[in-house]
């Protein structure tokens, strides 16, 4: 089962996780709405670890961010789009009240908000992370030179043009289809056992 963690402002409904469904079966693919607050969202993605069998993450922008931090501990394939690194320093400027751009839902970022972000920020990532990290480089809203120094080693796929909502996203389904198979066959071979 694939979780798909959605961005700032976002919704668990996007047509990302739609298009996700329309891949790899509406069954497969888990996109909930996540609190506004990074800390009930974290709360909320490591309980949906514990009871569903996810098997894969995918994320967008701060939903990138969280996969990453899940990886500290979980170490699943994780597909990364066009996502944020140190949010705390992006969002600095988007104190206040807000409104959720899918539904018209207002929510607030308060003080707390930014140093939360903080304390989930990752120094540097493990060896034996699996992300694939696809980047447009008309990312109108983030700068893909940091995602792409901050998952260098990884499989990064960084593209001329695009914007931060990544255009032709259903183009890349099959793309990120192969790769999880190849990285769960790479992971099986790398940790299988001898008798």
């Amino acid at each position: 089962m694939i979780l798909f963690i959605h961005g700032f402002g976002s919704c668990g409904w996007g047509e990302k996780s739609l298009q996700l469904r329309r891949h790899f079966g509406v069954e497969r693919v888990l996109a909930p709405d996540l609190p506004f607050h990074p800390d009930r969202a974290m709360v909320t993605l490591r309980g949906l670890l514990r009871r569903h069998p996810v098997d894969a993450l995918v994320g967008s922008s701060l939903g990138g961010f969280y996969a990453t931090c899940l990886n500290a501990a979980t170490r699943l394939p994780a597909v990364l789009i066009n996502p944020v690194v140190r949010p705390h320093e992006l969002l600095a400027d988007h104190l206040g009240a807000q409104t959720r751009w899918c539904d018209g839902a207002a929510f607030d970022v308060g003080a707390d908000f930014l140093p939360a972000l903080a304390r989930l920020q990752r120094k540097q990532l493990a060896a034996d992370e699996r992300y694939l990290v696809l980047l447009q480089q008309g990312d109108e809203v983030l700068d893909f030179r940091r995602a792409e120094a901050f998952y260098a080693g990884k499989d990064v796929l960084s593209m001329p043009g695009g914007s931060h909502r990544f255009e032709g996203f259903a183009h890349h389904l099959p793309r990120i289809a192969d790769w999880l198979r190849l990285s769960d066959e790479r992971y099986d071979k790398e940790h299988q056992t001898t008798l």
